[in-house]
């Protein structure tokens, strides 16, 4: 059965920040909403998958080892396997994030996802 997902409205749903809402799978990939405002996490890597942040509302910025990338309202980025990489969030921001089944956890959320 085909169900219709309104990424919005999904997100503006979470009650509370930090807190990770799993919206759909895609083949092994989980797509989850987040809201996010003052965090920068600590640097990690995922090994196994590349992982898609896609800004609904709002902005951030990714830290890499080559210095900071920012991403607006209507943009994403992937972040290839292997890299080192961290979100860096001041103001209000919502995403999609899509990755491997696995690929979040408490230690790279910053323990707001939840399997």
């Amino acid at each position: 059965m085909l169900k219709k997902v309104n990424i919005k409205d999904e997100a503006n749903a979470v009650e509370g920040l930090y807190l990770y809402k799993k919206v759909g799978l895609l083949n092994s990939h989980v797509l989850s909403v987040v809201q996010v405002e003052n965090r920068t996490l600590d640097f990690h890597v995922h090994e196994a998958s590349d992982e898609l942040f896609f800004v609904i509302e709002g902005a951030f910025q990714l830290e890499t080892e080559d210095g900071l990338l920012p991403v607006d309202a209507g943009e994403f980025v992937v972040v290839p396997k292997g890299m080192r990489h961290r979100p860096v969030v001041g103001q209000l921001a919502k995403f999609l994030m899509i990755e491997l089944a696995g690929t979040l956890n408490k230690e790279n959320s910053g323990d707001g996802y939840q399997d």
